[in-house]
């Protein structure tokens, strides 16, 4: 049975489901959907099915798979397989391989432009940020940043790009015109990823070591406008470590994994007030938001599973095994 067949076959089984009511009703978008989830020490990328919420295919990769991406036209998804020292992609029709593209060393976070066919990737042994042309499949140029970088965020209309390294505790904004980082933040200690909010005039840092998440200033300043910080009742302080971050487009939420300490905080976009906080898995590490931005999808490395939050609600619906040690989440557009 090939993917498409099998696709259609939970889909029909989906839609039966339904009317026989032996299943809730979900909106379609969420019937449809695919869950791609890195599993750092298996080397492969497990896919979940948005309707059952079980996974339903494996994919063999390269060795140590973390961050993803999709390409701009959405038929391919990239995977940094950090020991191979490259990106593989994927063929989203077939769920192969079918291509790799060297990357410098230790490739671990990646973020696509979304106005040419460049993918950035951050290589925390060299303390550089690659750019590669994946239709030329060339390395177009590298930029020197701090020591170990590690997160990326990409502005919604492509103008700058975040690299945070986490020996130097920056942010360093780089310029995508003339490919150089014109400005340098500190932030927290071990800053781990970067992202913007959707309207691109603000860009959040979380740092791990810290517990904290910067809010930086991208329309005027770039500085630091605000600092957050997070309080679990009855949770150890040192297990409070900001990592991945995802931020609802109209505005409204932000969520942030706090590691060890097996929480996603819900935070307020607008007043920066701390919400709430969702127990999830052991070791919460990045996050993804579905299409339509009713699901909140989390990595949980330890306890190596996957949690599904439901937004409106605010709280935590299932677990779902994947492989072991799984380190990114991304749902198909």
């Amino acid at each position: 049975m090939t993917v498409t067949l099998k696709r259609a076959a939970l889909l029909k089984r989906a839609v039966l489901g339904l009317a026989l009511g032996t299943l809730p009703m979900l909106p379609l978008a969420v019937q449809a959907e695919r869950i791609f989830v890195s599993n750092e020490k298996d080397n492969t990328v497990s896919v979940i099915d948005g309707a059952s919420l079980e996974v339903v295919e494996t994919i063999r990769v390269g060795r140590r798979p973390r961050a993803m991406a999709f390409s701009s036209d959405g038929s391919e998804l990239f995977v940094a397989v950090g020991d191979d020292e490259s990106i593989d992609m994927i063929d989203l029709e077939t769920l192969q391989v079918v291509r790799s593209q060297a990357s410098g060393d230790d490739p671990e976070v990646i973020r696509v432009d979304p106005n040419r066919p460049y993918i950035y990737v951050s290589n925390e042994d060299d303390n550089i940020v690659s750019v590669l042309d994946y239709e030329r499949r060339t390395l177009v140029t590298e930029i020197p940043v701090g020591v170990e970088p590690e997160g990326l965020g990409i502005s919604p209309d492509g103008r700058w790009l975040i690299s945070t390294t986490e020996t130097s505790n920056m942010a360093h904004i780089i310029d995508l015109e003339s490919m150089e980082a014109v400005h340098h933040r500190l932030v927290g200690a071990r800053p781990r990823h970067a992202e913007f909010t959707h309207d691109g005039r603000e860009a959040w840092v979380s740092s791990e070591i810290a517990g904290t998440v910067s809010i930086l200033d991208m329309e005027e300043s770039f500085d630091v406008k605000h600092v957050i910080r997070f309080d679990v009742p009855g949770v150890p302080r040192e297990t409070v470590q900001a990592v991945g971050v995802a931020l609802t487009s109209d505005g409204r939420y932000a969520f942030v994994a706090l590691g060890p300490s097996n929480r996603v905080a819900v935070v307020d976009q607008q007043s920066y007030e701390v919400l709430d906080y969702i127990l999830v898995g052991q070791r919460v590490w990045h996050l993804a938001l579905n299409g339509d931005e009713s699901r909140l999808y989390t990595t949980n490395g330890v306890s190596g599973d996957v949690t599904m939050i439901e937004v409106d609600g605010l709280r935590a619906v299932k677990s779902i095994p994947v492989g072991r040690f799984p380190w990114g989440v991304i749902v198909e557009p």
